[in-house]
């Protein structure tokens, strides 16, 4: 079949951001008057400086990726947020307002006998996440996840790229699965909504109102990181990482660390923009390969790609590699169940 010409993604002059709306001042740094020649030495205090710093350049970014795509999503503290996802607080304390439930299980035991009162009801509170994610991606068949970040306005090349990524997957009969944000999980899911395929988003409860994107059409809202991104490599068959932060290092690293150790096979892990993850993989070639804390051919796990419909040709051959492969193992065990049978 003959290869469909595609025009590539202009790259368009940079548009300035649309001012996000902010949230609670930073506590002041207690390194700022040492300025930036000196090396800043570890203290708590930095740490919580850092902490509460890394809080709000994670709200701005959602905002921000909201804001550029028209939308206003207000703080929380404002206490009229424009979309606001319902979150669940039927066993928590009410004083712990804006508390996830993923902090409170990160936490320490404040009393001895926290565990023996609350644990036990927020592992049913867990197996609960799991059935319900089970239960709505179920039927989802084939689908690739794309991660990438949240800041990434509509005028991005990366963005229209990310839009034409949606759009190839659903021609080849694949869904797409993002967290639901704005960005470049929203260009993904747009596209794969205007060229009709399936549009999935899953959202994780945060200190703030992040908000899905509208494109969205199966959305599943997750408490906990861990059942979420145990949904997001069992219902696809391949991740696509553009160009994003620690998040999408995470989902990364956890795919590339589950084809290492064999939990899962032919599962293509694509990386959408030569130039942003360039540095990446130079050093992990030189530094991480070339100290042999991995093997040369590890980093043959990723695939670096600028095109869109490359990508998806090479995710499409995989699958058809896993499929195959399927198929080959259980009629090897048919035949020795039958062979088991006659004996």
């Amino acid at each position: 079949m003959a290869r469909r010409q595609r025009k590539a993604p202009t790259p368009a002059a940079p548009k300035k951001p649309t001012p996000a709306a902010k949230g609670p001042a930073a506590p002041p740094s207690p390194v700022a008057a040492a300025g930036p020649a000196r090396k800043k030495r570890p203290s708590p205090e930095l740490l919580h400086t850092a902490e509460h710093q890394a809080l709000l350049g994670v709200q701005e970014r959602h905002l921000e990726g909201h804001a550029m795509a028209g939308r206003e999503v207000l703080p929380r503290e404002s206490g009229k947020s424009a979309e606001r996802t319902r979150i669940d607080d039927a066993i928590r304390n009410v004083v712990e307002t804006y508390v996830t439930e993923d902090e409170k299980l990160l936490q320490g035991a404040w009393h001895a006998d926290d565990f023996t009162r609350t644990d036990p009801w927020r592992v049913l509170r867990i197996q609960g996440e799991f059935i319900e994610g089970f239960d709505k991606l179920a039927n989802v068949g084939k689908a690739v996840t794309v991660f990438g970040s949240a800041r990434t306005s509509p005028d991005d090349p990366q963005y229209q790229a990310a839009e034409m990524m949606g759009g190839l997957l659903a021609e080849h009969g694949f869904a797409t699965i993002t967290g639901a944000g704005p960005g470049i999980m929203e260009a993904a899911n747009k596209g794969a909504k205007l060229a009709g395929g399936r549009s999935i988003g899953c959202n994780i409860e945060l200190p703030f109102e992040q908000g899905s994107n509208p494109y969205v059409d199966t959305l599943v809202n997750f408490r906990y990181f861990f059942v979420r991104k145990t949904m997001f490599i069992k219902y696809s068959v391949a991740f696509v990482i553009f160009p994003g932060g620690f998040g999408t290092l995470d989902e990364l690293f956890e795919a590339v660390t589950l084809i290492q150790t064999g939990k899962i096979s032919q599962f293509p892990v694509v990386l959408f923009g030569r130039a942003y993850w360039a540095g990446l993989m130079r050093w992990l070639g030189s530094k991480v390969a070339g100290e042999k804390k991995i093997s040369p051919g590890d980093l043959d796990l990723m695939f670096l790609t600028d095109d869109p419909e490359e990508a998806v040709e090479f995710i499409a051959a995989a699958h058809a590699a896993q499929l195959k492969a399927t198929r080959k193992t259980e009629r090897q065990e048919k035949s020795a169940h039958n062979e088991a049978e006659r004996r």
